[in-house]
């Protein structure tokens, strides 16, 4: 599908400053001669404009240099979201140097054996994060380098080709085991780009970071796309502080996974809009599925949510949804460069923003005739609208031999405002296979509808659902929490421990 179809939601003005670049060098040295005084970063209270990032970085390469990295010498980088993970991964990636970003949770003995495993010649590390590649002096080979280091001599950047490693970013794939995606420089920018369609207003707007940079809706989507339009991006190290950071900063866009924007809907209705710093006008939810409600209540004050559907292998970003409120429970248009089919009603993809595989092999079950299978079930509407309807492996097999989708019947119940959050899954009980709900309820919802049965309500309304339903998939079970659900480090539901409670 063309991205002219996405000229109608911008001015003309602004959608042809969307252009191409074949690699984040010549992205980064076009924005730091449009924007060198436009303020870049802003971070632990100091900002940072294009000019002098761009100082930093070409003094960073420097110590690069000096600790005797040269282009395409693969690199690890384990820092939290900072100043310092931006530097050095730009660093990187103008230097030719192919980063892997380590997340900051991994222990010592992890990061050791990554930095074995891809044979970095380095690992840049954060100060903070100093303990966990203590082992590697003692039996690694690579060299270590502080990400707060710098160099007297600045280093050039480097040209490179589009189809040169950029980055290793990790993945659960459509195994759930981790594995390493390489992203050429190709891909990410064509994942960079994508993020400007849809919008409004996309240069010079002012981002909140919350979202670690160590995944790839982080990376991509947030960081990347602020950089490439000229905006300026703050770095809230602690999301305990994201309210705080949002009072000050004022962000014109966020980047937010649902859980988050939930939490930030929930506390915007209870103190008030200026919960988000009063001048917030779009949210880029995605990362797992967006429930309705969100898009509608977050219209109700003024601010634009909209969905996206992305993933590792694909540096992000596959399909963005400008018609959210119309379409809710789409993921939006395939933007151009992806081609993709639906083989058994599997999202298969190829394109211009796909990996070049994963670092060590299995690369044999994710592909099938040049196709990248992604294990998402989907199906597209008339108009051309994308719909994620559930993931091959969750499939549920009943004994009748049916087979059911959990995210599919998810969305459903997801059209009950009081429901915030749910799971389907299975169990055997006295002998019979049933399908159960777990709900953790929206309670803000239930008191404004004054509801005093909780379970009472949620029961009639799955009941109503439960009869549109064919047999085999009506809920038999409903169980109600009152905690969160068990979440993986990007806040996604963590499925498998949601339905094997300990």
């Amino acid at each position: 599908m063309s991205n002219e179809i996405f000229r109608k939601y911008t001015d003309n003005e602004t959608f042809e400053k969307i252009v191409d670049y074949a690699s984040v060098t010549e992205m980064w040295t076009h924005t730091v001669n449009t924007y060198p005084d436009t303020p870049a970063i802003v971070d632990n209270g100091k900002t940072y404009t294009y000019a002098e990032l761009d100082t930093m970085v070409a003094a960073f390469r420097g110590k690069l240099n000096e600790a005797g990295i040269t282009p395409g010498s693969p690199v690890g980088i384990l820092c939290p979201n900072s100043i310092e993970f931006v530097k050095a991964f730009l660093a990187c990636a103008t230097y030719g140097v192919p980063s892997v970003l380590m997340p900051a949770h991994l222990d010592d003995k992890t990061v050791f054996g990554m930095s074995m495993m891809f044979g970095m010649t380095a690992v840049i590390y954060h100060d903070s994060l100093s303990e966990k590649v203590s082992l590697i002096p003692q039996m690694g080979k690579a060299a270590l380098v502080p990400a707060e280091a710098s160099s007297d001599r600045a280093v050039p950047a480097v040209s490179v080709s589009g189809d040169t490693l950029c980055t290793v970013l990790f993945t659960g794939g459509t195994t759930g085991k981790s594995k390493g995606a390489k992203l050429s420089h190709r891909a990410v920018m064509a994942g960079t780009k994508n993020g400007c369609y849809g919008i409004k207003s996309i240069f010079g707007d002012r981002y909140l970071l919350v979202l670690p940079l160590t995944h790839v809706f982080g990376l991509i989507r947030n960081l990347m796309t602020s950089l490439y339009t000229g905006s300026t991006l703050m770095i809230c190290r602690n999301n305990k502080d994201m309210f705080r950071d949002a009072a000050i900063f004022k962000p014109t866009i966020m980047v937010l996974v649902p859980a988050l924007a939930e939490m930030a809907l929930g506390l915007s209705k209870q103190f008030g809009r200026n919960m988000l710093g009063n001048e917030l006008k779009t949210i880029i939810c995605g990362a797992a599925p967006v429930p309705p409600y969100l898009v509608r209540e977050y219209a109700a004050l003024g601010i634009t949510l909209l969905p996206g559907y992305g993933l590792t292998e694909s540096a992000n970003l596959v399909s963005g949804n400008p018609e959210a409120l119309r379409k809710p429970e789409s993921v939006g248009y395939i933007y151009d460069g992806m081609e993709y089919k639906l083989a058994d009603g599997e999202l298969w993809l190829k394109g211009i923003n796909m990996m070049d595989g994963y670092v060590g092999g299995e690369n044999e079950t994710a592909y099938e005739d040049g196709w990248f299978k992604t294990g998402d079930l989907a199906r597209i509407d008339e108009e051309g609208f994308l719909y994620i309807t559930g993931r091959t492996k969750e499939i549920i097999v009943l004994s009748s031999g049916e087979n059911v989708s959990p995210a599919e019947l998810e969305v459903k119940f997801y059209g009950i405002d009081a429901v915030q959050d749910c799971v389907v899954y299975d169990r055997t009980e006295n002998g019979t296979q049933i399908l159960v709900l777990e709900i953790l309820p929206r309670m803000s919802t239930v008191k404004a509808l004054g509801i005093d049965d909780v379970e009472a309500y949620l029961r009639e309304e799955i009941r109503r659902i439960n009869e549109t339903l064919p047999g085999f998939e009506r809920i038999q079970k409903i169980v109600l929490r009152d905690t969160d659900f068990p979440r993986t480090p990007a806040m996604k539901i963590d499925r498998k421990k949601a339905s094997n409670p300990q």
